[in-house]
């Protein structure tokens, strides 16, 4: 369809001056025709109040400071909230963060890949984490070191390159708590040596005044290298082998010792009964002798009859057969088989 255009231009004017739409050149004009009073000295004045404001206020956030240096010299700190400087060129503000939580990693490095494939890849860097142990092993070693800023002057002024002081006071405060371990200790007490490398690692930065307090030490998975992993595995079979062999023996030993100790008690304790037995007995015929020679003493001539009578009354009836002859019977001979015919009789 094709447009009129002059029906179209004769309902322009048709319609008036009130609706027609200013143009950009039009507005442009009428900008450099525009006098303020006093020109353009007006115009710096402004940009240099702007300047002055923006440059002199400023706002610390909740978990930060603010390190104010006057011509390059520190001269204060101030707490969150909004604060006043002197303007640029005079006073610079750094923003140091004292709450916030920083670590480093060490023997492996996080790679963010959580946009695509929404977990955390972990990159090896074994060159920091092999490490000498105590008894002359190799182990790899990977750790976190968490950390904060609790001086933000000394951070900022004390040291230079903060972070790779950071780095390698840790490494040598690891090495150092490691190699006093055996690699078994290694592996299996890794809170304890996280706990004492943490405190080693501590003093060393107070003693550098780098004003970093460290929060934590994270330990990871603790092994040997790949190349001597079949061989320590091997090692650790042998090991658990031995100490199986050593609880079947201490078992044995507590099986058979309590036994040995009690068949000795009781052998001790039959002893000392019979001891005790033969020592009355001997105490007992000791006072009954005492008892016998103090009444011989008294009756010589009736003691010694009844000793007698009691002696004959215990050995006669083992003599076997006896006979009694009278004192006046003067020939024996014909009691001599007397014996024989008895014992044929009996047949």
């Amino acid at each position: 369809m094709n447009w009129d255009w002059d029906k179209l231009k004769e309902q322009q004017s048709k319609q008036g001056p009130a609706l027609k739409t200013p143009q950009v050149d039009e507005l442009i004009e009428k900008f450099k025709n525009l006098k303020l009073p006093g020109g353009p000295v007006i115009i710096v004045a402004i940009l240099i109040l702007l300047f002055i404001g923006t440059s002199t206020f400023y706002t610390v956030k909740f978990d930060e400071v603010g390190v104010v240096q006057r011509f390059g010299k520190w001269v204060r700190t101030t707490q969150p909230g909004l604060n006043f400087k002197f303007p640029m060129g005079i006073e610079k503000v750094t923003k140091v963060p004292i709450r916030t939580i920083t670590k480093e990693e060490f023997g492996f490095r996080t790679s963010d890949t959580k946009l695509r494939s929404g977990f955390n890849t972990e990159t090896e860097v074994e060159p920091e984490s092999l490490m000498l142990t105590g008894d002359l092993n190799v182990a790899v070693v990977p750790w976190i070191v968490q950390y904060r800023i609790k001086d933000p002057y000394n951070y900022l002024f004390k040291v230079r390159n903060i972070q790779k002081i950071l780095r390698d006071m840790s490494e040598a405060a690891m090495r150092l708590v490691v190699g006093d371990r055996s690699i078994n200790e290694i592996i299996s007490k890794r809170n304890e040596i996280s706990l004492e490398a943490a405190e080693v690692l501590q003093k060393e930065l107070d003693n550098a005044e780098t004003g970093i307090y460290i929060v934590s030490i994270e330990m990871k998975k603790t092994n040997v290298p790949g190349p001597v992993q079949a061989s320590f595995n091997e090692v650790n079979q042998a090991t658990q082998e031995k100490e199986q062999m050593i609880y079947q023996a201490r078992e044995d030993y507590n099986k058979a010792i309590p036994a040995a100790k009690g068949e000795a008690d009781r052998t001790i304790k039959a002893a000392e009964g019979y001891s005790l037995d033969r020592v009355n007995r001997a105490k007992g015929d000791a006072s009954r002798f005492s008892a016998v020679y103090t009444e011989y003493a008294k009756a010589q001539d009736v003691t010694k009859r009844r000793m007698y009578l009691e002696m004959i009354k215990e050995v006669f009836p083992k003599l076997g057969p006896k006979y009694i002859l009278d004192e006046d019977q003067k020939n024996v001979l014909p009691l001599l088989n007397l014996g024989q015919q008895q014992i044929g009789v009996e047949k």
